[in-house]
């Protein structure tokens, strides 16, 4: 493909990209395709010769829209959102055709120093502690893949800086803390990483919240058997519930132990630092007093492309005296002097994406007012564009409705965009837990069949529910109101039928 054969394909793909969204409303959420599709379609090998690029392009509408799950699509309620922008997209465009590795400063200055940048803009953005901002050179700011690689990088700084201090401790006799409501990412750290995991059991009294008490009582128990607590993976908004882990007990129970490593997971809540309003609530002011790493996904609810998990730690230095590995090759006279930072030193791999363009094209664009207003109610306007968005409103009024409805009623307080509800008609009251539970995976089942809504199930100490996540860009409240009218012909369905089986 020459220049100007690229530039015609360019156009194309341009122009095809913005029928895909204009048109996506009028798309199935989920894809209707069976497993082992694409390699009935495709052929059983690459092409010998190459092959027309228009064919090529052709054939990823034909056979590669058709497998996709449409995840920004209005009606997706499904898991957590995945942020998708025109910004966005031209920002990806223009970072692969620079195409480099970015292991530091000098493979590509702009690189390294953008991704500085942009780390603090939404420090600054979320209200963090200036401990956390690269510019301190103390602590700082670093893009990751996921939120699963932003806790097992932290856990390796962890564990290292326990075993510096603790020479004489055996790796076997570290643990790590996570509560039952955490997600799979702490269990796999410790997985990979050869260490005991503990998860403390959450309770709905205390909304699967972890409190101090439970640790403090963890910790004593732990210490006594001979063991070393090294770290606690504390989480703000779980991905069952919405959860938010009492950190501020947390932090009171950890002064106790100093070399206890305090990690927070908020890949999904805490985008919603960005407004003011639900810092307190969601223990903003205990993350920036006392924990040593934090990290929230901005490719989740924060309007910026997967891949874009944000971590800072308190204390670069733990990063990098883990995960320093500098052969000869690698050396640069800037890196050796320490005038800039090497990244490589700060995640895992040695290459990385040139991630930092889509977050500076996105806060330009936007503005803070324009994330603010994303995450909350209000009409977000631009120069180029007017779109409403309400996704903590939109979830209101749902969870308003489901509160209100003698067919449903909601397993735990709802938390920001997210409620997660049940089955529990006030016509049949006599249901025990176990009858609750076939019906609402009867219910569930249903909802996962249908094309035109996506949404997800979860396990509640026992309690089989559903959750609603509202966080497509799109979403509008006819869309809630076309959900809740849905919900309520499926649970109409099966309980009318429960009660002719029972009757």
């Amino acid at each position: 493909m020459d220049v100007e054969q690229f530039r015609r394909a360019g156009y194309q793909a341009i122009d095809r990209i913005c029928d895909y969204h204009t048109t996506l409303r009028d798309r199935p959420v989920s894809s209707q395709v069976e497993p082992g599709y694409l390699r009935k379609a495709l052929p059983s090998s690459a092409p010998t010769e190459g092959e027309d690029f228009q064919l090529i392009a052709d054939d990823y509408q034909k056979y590669i829209i058709p497998g996709l799950t449409h995840w920004q699509h209005p009606s997706f309620y499904a898991y957590f959102p995945t942020s998708s922008t025109f910004e966005g997209i031209l920002a990806e465009l223009y970072a692969s055709s620079t195409s480099n590795p970015g292991f530091n400063w000098s493979a590509s200055p702009a690189c390294t120093e953008l991704e500085a940048v942009v780390m603090d803009w939404t420090a600054q953005l979320l209200g963090l502690d200036k401990s956390f901002y690269n510019i301190s050179e103390v602590g700082g700011g670093v893009i990751q893949t996921s939120a699963s690689d932003s806790v097992l990088v932290a856990t390796v700084a962890a564990r290292s800086r326990y075993i510096r201090e603790h020479p004489h401790v055996a790796m076997e006799k570290l643990i790590i803390y996570t509560t039952t409501q955490t997600h799979s990412l702490g269990k796999k750290a410790g997985l990979v990483l050869g260490l005991k995991v503990r998860a403390l059991e959450v309770t709905a009294k205390d909304d699967f919240a972890l409190r101090g008490d439970t640790l403090d009582v963890a910790l004593q128990e732990d210490v006594d058997a001979g063991l070393h607590p090294c770290m606690l993976i504390g989480t703000i908004g779980t991905t069952s519930s919405g959860a938010v882990d009492r950190l501020d007990e947390i932090a009171d129970v950890a002064k106790r132990y100093p070399f206890l490593w305090l990690h927070v997971d908020a890949a999904w809540a805490g985008v919603a630092f960005v407004c003011p309003e639900y810092r307190e609530a969601y223990q903003l002011p205990a993350i920036n007093n006392s924990v040593d790493s934090f990290c929230t996904n901005f490719h989740k609810w924060g309007l910026i492309h997967f891949d874009g998990s944000c971590l800072w730690v308190r204390h670069r230095k733990h990063l990098t005296e883990a995960l320093d590995v500098t052969p000869e090759f690698l050396r640069s006279k800037h890196g050796n002097a320490g005038t800039a930072i090497d990244y490589r030193n700060w995640h895992l791999g040695l290459g990385r994406r040139f991630r930092s363009l889509k977050f500076w094209f996105a806060l330009r664009a936007r503005g803070v007012k324009g994330f603010q207003k994303y995450i909350t109610d209000v009409l977000y306007s631009s120069r180029s564009a007017v779109m409403s968005h309400q996704c903590i409103k939109l979830n209101a009024i749902f969870s308003q409705r489901i509160y209100e409805s003698d067919l449903f009623s909601v397993v735990t307080k709802p938390s920001l965009a997210m409620t997660v509800f049940r089955i529990a008609p006030k016509s049949l009251p006599h249901l025990g837990t176990p009858e609750l539970n076939a019906l609402n995976r009867a219910f569930y089942a249903r909802l996962a069949a249908r094309s035109d809504i996506a949404i997800t199930q979860t396990d509640l100490n026992g309690i089989f529910c559903v959750r609603m996540v509202i966080g497509a860009e799109k979403t509008v409240e006819g869309d809630i109101e076309q959900a809740l009218t849905l919900m309520g012909e499926e649970a109409m369905v099966l309980v009318g039928n429960w009660a002719r089986l029972r009757g």
